[in-house]
This record gives structure tokens, C-alpha cells and sequence, in this order.
């Protein structure tokens, strides 16, 4: 018995009111949260392109200054082959000098051709890495130079961002309170409802009055009966086009 009249009391039109009146508020203060999210406009995103934009150009620059790291290393190779051969050079002349026939003359003489063709070879690769370096080197400065000039994009944006965030923080926490306390009036199955349109709502609105005997969100019609019970508040309704939840046009 006890629970047959917790249920019609949940269900009365005082509960039904009630209910109502707790999610239009709730309304009205997320709708004044929209509005202060909107004076910041693209910001937030726009700081959030550039951070990531500046990831990216450091991944890029990063990467260009290895390639500097592996064009040395090759030039260092290039030398010590140079070195090499220049070792083995000496050598060859130091034997050429005590030869006994013209056919151990010739061998070492190759060679001493040999070795002076790798050491022309290696200049000359050594010489197209320098070219390389360079070319490289503009690389890094222009990507530098983009780094430097998103950098101070990015700092002029979040200077905008926290000045308005300053300028309106106090209202927002305020109405964040209320907004906590007001959750606190709907009920759970009611909120899930709630968020729900919400979040599929362009305008972040989930609860509307009828007006004329329309929604207030999409602008259907509604059937003359429909509005009357939505008045009489004897229920929870929905509008049948775009899914808000509708309450009387007197409803504060």
C-alpha cells in the first residue's frame, strides 16, 4: 500500500510540476554556461591546433637534424677512407722503390691509381653531402622560423583565451554551484534524459516551453490536446519531432 502511494506521488501532477520545473532550471542555468563558452568562441580550439600544429613542427625539426647527425657520420667515413688510402699510398711509393721487375712495378703502380681514384670518389661524395647539409640547414631555419612565429601565435591566442576565461570565471563558478545544486532536483532517469538530448542538440538545448502550440526547439506543431495536458503538467512529454522535453509556456 505504502508503495502503490509513493508511486502515484511520484506521478502526481504536483511531482509531474515539480519535476518540470527542475529541469527547465537546470536549463536556464546551462543555457547561461553556453552563453559564456560561446563569448570564447573558436579559442579553445584554435590553441588547441596550434599545440598541436607546434607538436608536429618539432617531430619535423627533430627529425631534419638527424639527418644532419647521418650526412656527418657519412662524411666521416668518406674521410677515413680518404686517410686510408693516402696510408696505403705511402706505402705502395715506399715499395715501389725497391722493386726487381717491371711487372711488380706495374701491380703497385695500379695500385697507387686505385687508391688515388678512391680518394677522388670519396671527395667528391664528400663534396655532395656538403650540398646536402646545406640544403638541409635551410630546412631546419625554415622550420625554425614557422616554430618561432606559431609560438608566438599560440601566446597571443591564450592571452585572448585567459582574459576572457578571467572576465567570466567568477559567473561561471557561480553558476556551476547552482547548476550542482539544481542536479540534485532531477532524478537520475530524468538527467540521463537530459544529457542525452543535450549532446545531440545543436543549441544545447533539451528542455523547451511550447509555444502556440508548438515546440519551442524544432517549432512542430502540437496537437491541441497534447498542449493542454503539457499545461496541465500531467506528464512528462516529448516532442515528437526532435525529442525535447516540453513544458509549459508559464512554467517560471
Amino acid at each position: 500500500m505504502a508503495t502503490t502511494k509513493k508511486i502515484e506521488s511520484d506521478y502526481s501532477s504536483s511531482a509531474i510540476s515539480a519535476k518540470l520545473e527542475s529541469l527547465f532550471q537546470l536549463q536556464l542555468i546551462d543555457s547561461k554556461i553556453d552563453k559564456l563558452k560561446t563569448l570564447r568562441g573558436e579559442l579553445p580550439l584554435e590553441v588547441t591546433d596550434l599545440e598541436s600544429e607546434l607538436e608536429k613542427l618539432n617531430e619535423r625539426l627533430e627529425k631534419q637534424e638527424s639527418i644532419d647527425s647521418g650526412i656527418n657520420e657519412s662524411i666521416s667515413t668518406q674521410e677515413q677512407k680518404i686517410k686510408n688510402a693516402n696510408d696505403l699510398i705511402e706505402k705502395y711509393n715506399s715499395q715501389q722503390m725497391k722493386v726487381r721487375n717491371n711487372r711488380e712495378f706495374n701491380a703497385i703502380n695500379k695500385e697507387l691509381e686505385f687508391q688515388a681514384l678512391e680518394i677522388e670518389l670519396a671527395n667528391k661524395k664528400i663534396k655532395s653531402f656538403g650540398v646536402e647539409i646545406a640544403e638541409n640547414a635551410e630546412k631546419i631555419k625554415l622550420i625554425k622560423a614557422k616554430i618561432r612565429e606559431r609560438k608566438k601565435h599560440l601566446k597571443n591566442k591564450k592571452s585572448q583565451l585567459s582574459d576572457i576565461v578571467k572576465s567570466t570565471e567568477k559567473d561561471e563558478e557561480k553558476l556551476l554551484k547552482s547548476r550542482k545544486k539544481s542536479e540534485k532536483n532531477v532524478d537520475s532517469n530524468l538527467m540521463n534524459a537530459y544529457l542525452s538530448i543535450r549532446s545531440t542538440s545543436n543549441n544545447g538545448l533539451a528542455v523547451v516551453k511550447i509555444n502556440r502550440n508548438a515546440c519551442g526547439g524544432c517549432f512542430s506543431s502540437i496537437t491541441p490536446q497534447h498542449s493542454l495536458n503539457i499545461r496541465m503538467r500531467k506528464e512528462i512529454s516529448f516532442c515528437e519531432n526532435c525529442g525535447r522535453i516540453l513544458v509549459p509556456d508559464d512554467i517560471d
